[in-house]
């Protein structure tokens, strides 16, 4: 349980805001287009506090910008002044800004973030993505999902899944041939950016008796790549906005070798430059058997 006593009354408000426009295509001549999906404000009272009964306002907004893509803002308000206690720092104190000709609150903190994933699929249409999407599944699926290809309902062999198994000459089902008899090849891959930008309160500006607004950014990707259905390849990264450099970034390898696997991931920017190799057997009984080279991520710091 919280400290102290609490007896408050509070009050939260909801709306959403649309509009109607004119539209040949609708039955009824007309459609709605949503301008605000959701905006919420909401504060409290605490009665038994004996200061600083009022909460700070809390306010979200959803915007619908296009398909399946909305915009989210969360801001918090500070609705109480600040003062210099005797050795210097900043105080927060019980009178409220609306006392003092500062209005209902000031913006202490909001911020949003973005993300969207790219793939084989986004710049295709129609039959080309199905066809995509089921290469795929094939790719990370079990063995008995080439197996069903090669049969039909009562386990005769089709003549034509045996005509290309002899023009590649080999059983491996991983391969998907075209009709023209060459290797239909694909490559899976997906690259995913997440962008945020953030506003808070920074340092104190002992002039105007109030924090100074700090807005902070950050920019991370990743991406992946399978150009073949043993071999995989991925990458992770950061960008400073303040340094204006990566900040951070992995990349990693990794090879399926029947019986073993193989990895690979090394750190190539920042001062905690690294690698990592593995092999192993995938057996869970051998597990033991392995081999282990990593480097120590002290080797990458530099001192001053």
């Amino acid at each position: 349980p919280g400290t102290g006593r609490s007896g408050s009354v509070s009050l939260s408000l909801a709306n959403n805001l649309e509009m109607k426009v004119k539209s040949d295509a609708d039955s009824t001549g007309e459609k709605k287009i949503s301008l605000i999906e959701n905006f919420t404000v909401s504060q409290s009272y605490n009665f038994a506090a004996d200061s600083m009964n009022w909460s700070n306002i809390n306010t979200s907004l959803m915007l619908r910008l296009v398909k399946n893509f909305n915009l989210n803002l969360n801001a918090t308000w500070d609705v109480y002044t600040y003062q210099l206690s005797p050795t210097g720092t900043p105080v927060r104190v019980n009178v409220p800004r609306w006392k003092v000709g500062k209005g209902l609150g000031r913006l202490s903190s909001t911020g949003t973030s973005f993300s969207y994933t790219f793939n084989n699929n986004t710049f295709k249409r129609g039959k080309d993505k199905d066809k995509n999407k089921d290469k795929n599944r094939r790719r990370s699926g079990s063995d008995d999902d080439d197996f069903d290809d090669d049969y039909d309902e009562e386990g005769d062999n089709f003549a034509g899944n045996n005509d290309r198994r002899r023009r590649r000459g080999s059983d491996d089902d991983s391969v998907d041939m075209g009709a023209d008899g060459y290797m239909d090849w694909s490559v899976p891959w997906n690259l995913t950016f997440n962008y945020s930008v953030n506003y808070g309160y920074g340092t104190f500006n002992k002039k105007k008796m109030e924090y100074d607004g700090r807005i902070t950014q950050n920019l991370s990707f990743s991406g992946n790549i399978q150009p073949t259905k043993n071999w995989n390849f991925g990458f992770s990264a950061s960008y400073n906005f303040d340094t204006h450099k990566l900040a951070y970034m992995n990349c990693n390898i990794s090879r399926d070798l029947h019986c073993f696997t193989m990895t690979a991931s090394f750190v190539p920017v920042g001062p905690y430059k690294s690698y990592n190799f593995h092999i192993s057997v995938k057996s869970s009984m051998l597990s033991d058997l392995k081999y282990d080279k990593r480097s120590s991520y002290s080797n990458g710091i530099t001192w001053y």
